[in-house]
């Protein structure tokens, strides 16, 4: 790649990871249309048609991080959580991908749980990240959250007419490189879908990203084509990840990618400094760079609309 297509490509990644109010992102057809928060929030037409909001996405709370770019992540979740419960109305569900601890120790976990209690969304679904796998016995993640998918880390279930798919990569992580799905579970989400109508919207939700936004970084799942393969006669698909703590979309056909903002850390914008990790920038940047996502089903036609919100 020239010095020149990497900066543009910098420069636009800059662009969707450090967007301070955000960006509402209705989904019609399989394809999102960006809007911004500012005029979205006068202009009642726009946002009455993106309907009850069905979730919200956290993710990467890193539950036991206390180093200088955030030493108070159970504060900032904290604020997370009453920011969803501020919403004019309620989601019925909230979907964790991955990262909820730093250590994998209990008493991060057991915090987690503490905190996420104070949600008012009463069904909450989670996938692992490579932080919550990271204790010896791998074991601390699935006895807390194992036992949708049989301990196995990846299952599906429906509501409101969405079909929902959580995977897990993460289980055969190494530092700095791709994540990874398996034969198994790749088979498993071919017969899961076998049967399915096309025009049945589906979230798929997982840790690391689905997609290779970044390969020196390991910021990608190697087999994550052969699962596309499996997704893309479906009109209306919505691929969310977490793992890069920052704000990154793309559009394959009826297929969209979203990353989501981390509510413990930034980390930096892909390719630039030596390499992933805690990003420290100043206190009062912070909150802009930390937030949820919220989706709402759209019913005609029956769609999905995204809403990313920050701390701030």
């Amino acid at each position: 790649m020239s010095y020149d297509k990497l900066r543009s490509r910098r420069s636009a990644l800059k662009c969707m990871a450090f967007g301070g109010a955000g960006t509402l992102f209705a989904l019609s057809g399989g394809v999102f249309t960006p809007i911004d928060l500012a005029m979205a929030a006068t202009d009642r037409a726009a946002t009455a048609k993106l309907g009850k909001p069905l979730f919200v996405q956290i993710s990467d709370t890193h539950i036991g991080f206390n180093k200088e770019a955030n030493p108070d992540v159970n504060g900032t979740l904290t604020r997370t959580v009453a920011l969803v419960n501020s919403m004019p109305e309620q989601p019925a569900l909230t979907i964790h991908t991955g990262d909820i601890t730093h250590l994998s120790r209990p008493v991060e976990f057991d915090t987690a749980q503490q905190l996420f209690s104070g949600l008012r969304t009463t069904e909450m679904h989670t996938v692992p990240g490579e932080h919550d796998t990271s204790d010896a016995t791998v074991s601390e993640y699935f006895n807390r959250f194992g036992k949708a998918s049989n301990n196995k880390g990846y299952y599906s279930f429906d509501h409101s007419g969405v079909h929902f798919i959580g995977l897990v990569n993460v289980l055969q992580f190494k530092p700095g490189g791709l994540g990874t799905l398996g034969n198994e579970q790749l088979e498993w989400v071919e017969a899961d879908l076998k049967g399915r109508s096309s025009s049945t919207p589906l979230v798929v939700f997982a840790h690391m990203p689905l997609w290779t936004i970044y390969e020196p970084w390991g910021w990608g799942t190697g087999d994550a084509p052969q699962l596309m393969s499996y997704l893309k006669r479906f009109g209306s698909v919505t691929v969310l990840n977490g793992h890069i703590h920052q704000i990154v979309q793309k559009t394959e056909g009826n297929i969209t990618f979203h990353t989501a903002r981390s509510t413990a850390y930034p980390q930096p914008v892909a390719g630039v400094g030596s390499g992933p990790g805690p990003l420290k920038v100043p206190p009062e940047q912070l909150a802009t760079m930390l937030g949820v996502s919220s989706v709402a089903v759209v019913k005609h036609p029956q769609s999905l609309a995204l809403t990313d919100t920050t701390l701030a």
